[in-house]
């Protein structure tokens, strides 16, 4: 097991906050978020959410401009692999609550997919989805790499073992003809998979995350590169098949001198267990969606302004906690198709799915 990394930010605020009067062990309760890699999107989404549903003991109030998170609460976000690994450390309780991509966990909670042979994760709940999030496959603006079957034969960092990422690659490998084996695959950290491409050590490196990813920021500022679009009868393929797949465009301002790329996304879940309170959860969930937070979320990271908790419940892949569902009934915000069939099933068949954040490129 890797060693954990965790932001501090939310503890380091336990300790000023209090340093007023003394605090008993009663008075806190630590929550571990597991994330992802620091050099994607989950990390500092998760440390943004930790901080905001934190409230230490002594912080002022939030109507006063203080902390608008759960009373005693003192949340920390995890580094970790990632989607996988966030499951797997959720079913043991190495960790309170995870983010995870939507096909990762409905594969974990029916035993299904990439779990199949694996017994079925029946305790995963919901909070919601956050946003989606994007499949990159980069390459050097002067590869000769221009679609996915050109990959066969070539060095490509496709994700760590215990990544969702390295399950999605393997997947759209699959729709497109390809095996693992039929390239050089290379399971690296997105970060070094970034830097090995702007040293000509990889052809290609993989990641799914909400763009602007910070590994294809780092590298697009260093040398002029690509992305790989996914789409034609594969990906559609692959869309009917697998319904957490979504049409999407990368936007031509996600990274530097790169054009809008059409490839696949999937939703970014907040999840936790089943036997988690119902009352916390409640709590974590309207500290999650208060508007305060959301400003928090929208300045600290640009994928932060996508979270909208008007759709965070449309396309879930596992069940809603029961305090989670509380609170979207209290909102207004249940009663869709897709939730009224049921966490994990659709309502009824969807040939196509198109992220609702997507442009579509102007045609001239």
């Amino acid at each position: 097991m890797p060693r954990r990394r965790f932001l501090a930010g939310a503890a380091g605020l336990a300790l000023c906050a209090a340093a007023g009067r003394p605090v008993s062990a009663q008075d806190l309760k630590f929550f571990r978020i597991a994330t992802g890699t620091t050099g994607g999107t989950y990390f500092p989404i998760g440390g943004l959410i930790a901080n905001a549903i934190s409230n230490p003991p002594g912080s002022r109030p939030c109507e006063k401009g203080g902390s608008c998170g759960v009373p005693g609460l003192i949340a920390v976000a995890q580094a970790t692999i990632g989607s996988v690994e966030n499951i797997d450390l959720l079913r043991v309780n190495g960790a309170d609550a995870a983010l995870a991509q939507a096909d990762v966990a409905y594969w974990a909670y029916t035993g299904t997919g990439t779990y199949a042979g694996k017994p079925a994760f029946e305790a995963l709940r919901s909070i919601g989805t956050l946003y989606t999030e994007a499949v990159h496959i980069v390459v050097r603006a002067d590869s000769d790499i221009h679609a996915i079957p050109d990959l066969k034969g070539k060095i490509v960092s496709v994700g760590e073992e215990g990544s969702g990422t390295l399950v999605d690659v393997r997947v759209i490998l699959a729709a497109y003809g390809l095996k693992e084996s039929d390239l050089q695959p290379r399971y690296l950290k997105p970060g070094t998979g970034a830097d090995r491409l702007m040293r000509g050590e990889v052809d290609a490196f993989c990641i799914v995350g909400g763009h602007p990813v910070a590994a294809v920021s780092d590298v697009a500022g260093k040398v002029p590169i690509r992305l790989l679009p996914i789409e034609g009868p594969p990906a559609d393929a692959l869309r009917k098949a697998e319904r957490f797949f979504i049409d999407t465009t990368i936007p031509a301002d996600a990274y530097p001198w790169v054009p809008p790329t059409r490839v696949l996304s999937v939703g970014a879940e907040f999840l936790i267990r089943a036997d988690r309170d119902d009352d916390l959860v409640h709590a974590i969930t309207r500290a999650l969606w208060n508007d305060t937070t959301r400003r928090l979320l929208a300045d600290g990271h640009p994928r932060g302004r996508a979270l909208d908790p008007a759709k965070a419940v449309a396309s879930i892949s596992v069940p809603l906690h029961p305090g989670a569902e509380r609170y979207y009934r209290e909102a207004g915000l249940i009663g869709n198709a897709a939730n009224e069939a049921g966490a994990g099933t659709p309502a009824s068949p969807e040939p196509e799915r198109k992220d609702p954040e997507r442009k579509e490129p102007e045609r001239k």
